[in-house]
């Protein structure tokens, strides 16, 4: 069965008076049959953002958040020897991520225009770079600053990590690589 996360979202009523607008449990979604799964939070399409009572989660379609915008979001990975891996350009292509280089060490390996903030909630992970790795596990963070990065789940147990994704203007901007 999905987990679901829980989520409570707060904001104002005409009068402005603080409210309760949501107060739901959402389903975490497959990414692809059989592989890992997430449940997409929170948007912010600019900064200062502008706050209403919309869920703007529901606008989310890629992985990596507008330029002057953020993504919240919780991805649950399993094992890799788990997960279904096709080709790597049309698994980044599908995220909507850069390429990670024409030498990615991992399927997973990409790039996102963006600082992610990443705190493993659940279980461990690998964090591989271009020419180095880290090894994390529950109560870990990851600050990771549009770096080639990929996850790998090494071990037998799925893990966890909440992301918060923030648009970063990058010397590389729209190169593709």
């Amino acid at each position: 069965m999905p987990r679901k996360v829980r989520r409570i979202v707060t904001g104002h009523d005409k009068a402005g008076k603080a409210i309760i607008v949501s107060n739901e449990e959402l389903e975490m979604k497959s990414r692809v049959p059989g592989g890992s799964s997430n449940v997409n939070l929170w948007l912010t399409e600019k900064t200062p953002a502008e706050l209403t009572n919309e869920d703007t989660a529901k606008k989310i379609a890629k992985v990596p958040p507008p330029l002057e915008g953020s993504i919240f979001r919780i991805i649950e990975f399993v094992p890799d020897k788990n997960a279904p891996h096709g080709p790597a350009k049309d698994t980044r292509k599908m995220m909507g991520v850069s390429l990670g280089g024409p030498e990615a060490r991992h399927p997973g390996m990409h790039r996102t225009e963006s600082i992610d903030y990443a705190l493993i909630l659940k279980g461990e992970i690998d964090m591989l770079v271009d020419d180095g790795e880290v090894h994390l596990k529950e109560g870990d963070v990851v600050i990771q600053g549009a770096c080639n990065h990929a996850w790998a789940n090494r071990g037998d147990k799925p893990c966890e990590v909440a992301f918060i994704l923030i648009g970063a203007k990058t010397p590389w901007a729209g190169q593709g690589y």
